[in-house]
């Protein structure tokens, strides 16, 4: 199936590597340009260089989203390398431990700013460039927002906030024909997951264990499948879609996991 992604400016923030590496890659795949947003230079580089040795096309942009005035050079940065803007993907963030014990207020404004704030001020940002090209918006957000994790409150609420813009945004940008949804992973195998398991005494049995509470196929998901919906939800093929949260699961928060 055609896409319809040809030739469009796709900003992907945390772009170059995990989910947001597998959406970059999957929109190139679709002769679309990502523009990577992302804050480690030698791991942008390097993947931008490999979906370049392809032959597909990408650009890239190397900003730490700490700030709206960062925010504000991305997107200004992505019309001067692409002149438009076709979709955005708010991705980046990390699962940074600030809980309700183990952690203070100061810690939980600065966690919640750090995996949200960004996803406001992107969409802002870019919204005179997407109201020209009827764009869309796709939220990566979490199931941490749905079952709770425990010793994370600052993610969550993150997570949680990003699930209520979205519905929020789709009612705002009705008129102006732009969709805005989430995607909503569950386990899902990335760089950053790897480095997690790898702090446990037995990482090999921890996993397993984690493997064992997802109903479908009892593995996790993998970065290229939530790619898949993401890619789907950014094109014209989804155009009567909007305000929604696709589960990219395995059946982790609808089904019973005894199964």
């Amino acid at each position: 199936m055609d896409l319809e992604l040809r030739d469009k400016a796709i900003l992907i923030s945390g772009g170059a590597a995990g989910i947001g590496g597998a959406i970059s890659a999957a929109c190139a795949a679709e002769g679309a340009v990502p523009i990577i947003l992302d804050r480690n230079e030698e791991v942008a580089r390097a993947f931008a260089a490999q979906l370049r040795s392809v032959g597909h096309r990408c650009e890239l942009i190397l900003l730490d989203l700490k700030t709206s005035d960062d925010c504000r050079l991305a997107v200004e940065d992505a019309l001067r390398l692409c002149g438009r803007i076709d979709a955005l993907v708010n991705n980046a963030g990390i699962n940074d431990s600030v809980g309700l014990e183990h952690g203070n207020p100061e810690r939980f404004a600065a966690s919640v700013h750090s995996n949200l704030m960004h996803y406001y001020a992107l969409a802002h940002y870019a919204l005179p460039a997407l109201k020209l090209t009827s764009g869309s918006i796709v939220n990566i957000a979490s199931k941490v927002a749905l079952t709770g994790q425990g010793n994370t409150s600052g993610y969550a609420a993150a997570k949680g906030a990003q699930l209520a813009l979205t519905r929020e945004w789709a009612v705002e940008l009705l008129p102006l024909g732009i969709r805005v949804n989430a995607i909503v992973p569950a386990e899902v195998m990335t760089p950053l997951y790897r480095q997690w398991i790898a702090t446990f005494p037995e990482p090999d049995e921890k996993l397993k264990s984690i493997e064992r509470t997802v109903p479908l196929g009892h593995r996790l998901t993998t970065p290229e499948e939530i790619a898949a919906t993401a890619v789907f939800l950014l094109s014209p093929r989804s155009s009567h879609t909007t305000g929604q949260q696709l589960h990219v699961d395995g059946g982790y928060v609808h089904l019973d996991r005894a199964l």
